[in-house]
């Protein structure tokens, strides 16, 4: 099988658990550090399938290495190649079909719980669970682009992921490890004082019983890269 790009946006933003899945499973994978200055590819024929992490800027800044991903996601998309995105990624993908980002009105950090949304898609990607705790550390959303279906949303971010066939866009972030929150904690600790109020929690909340929530949260992961993984050739 051809490799799974993995693509980074910033260092400690990278596939965590996601990687874990996939080496469990046998999948090879590439990561492309762009936060590196590594090149995107010229196109994606190359690799199995896309998957776009996370990052602290906004998909409308003005980067060199924005308009190029969303092509290749484009591209993906239009040879039925999986695409998956996390957070920033879920808002590339938004983008690259026509939808739009733009800012909310509280950031959303920290843990909270999703709905699945009722309906038959949904239940593909989620069975019969109704609704669980994810993690989150987002100030902008996106909109659903034409074709795609709501399947979880929040009390501060209705649209909290999308799937279009093979492909899932997700505002939160299901790849989560307990390093990685921590180093999330520590590194963005200024923005957890900017912002107070019950949309954010503090460092102390997000630690609380860590390996008990990640480990939840794996298991949530593990059932929607099982079926993202399906889609690949």
């Amino acid at each position: 099988m051809k490799p799974v790009a993995i693509f980074r946006h910033f260092p400690i933003e990278g596939p965590g658990y996601f990687a874990t899945f996939l080496d469990n499973n046998h999948i090879p994978w590439q990561l492309i550090k762009l936060d590196a200055g590594e090149m995107l590819p010229d196109n994606v024929h190359q690799f199995s399938g896309l998957v776009l992490m996370g990052g602290p800027m906004s998909v409308n800044d003005n980067l060199p290495w924005i308009e190029p991903e969303l092509n290749l996601i484009r591209q993906a998309i239009t040879n039925d190649i999986p695409v998956l995105g996390h957070c920033l990624g879920g808002q590339l993908m938004s983008k690259a079909l026509g939808g739009a980002i733009s800012r909310i009105p509280v950031k959303e950090i920290g843990w909270g719980n999703v709905t699945v949304s009722n309906s038959c898609i949904s239940r593909e990607w989620f069975d019969d669970l109704s609704e669980f705790s994810s993690f989150h550390w987002h100030g902008e959303a996106f909109t659903l682009p034409d074709g795609a279906t709501r399947i979880l949303s929040s009390r501060y971010c209705e649209n909290q992921a999308f799937a279009m066939g093979i492909h899932l866009g997700m505002q939160c972030h299901v790849e989560m490890t307990e390093k990685m929150v921590q180093t999330w904690c520590q590194v963005n600790a200024s923005e957890l004082t900017d912002w107070v109020g019950p949309s954010v929690q503090s460092a102390e909340e997000m630690s609380a019983h860590l390996a008990e929530k990640i480990a939840t949260l794996n298991k949530i992961a593990t059932r929607l890269y099982a079926k993202w993984i399906a889609g690949l050739r």
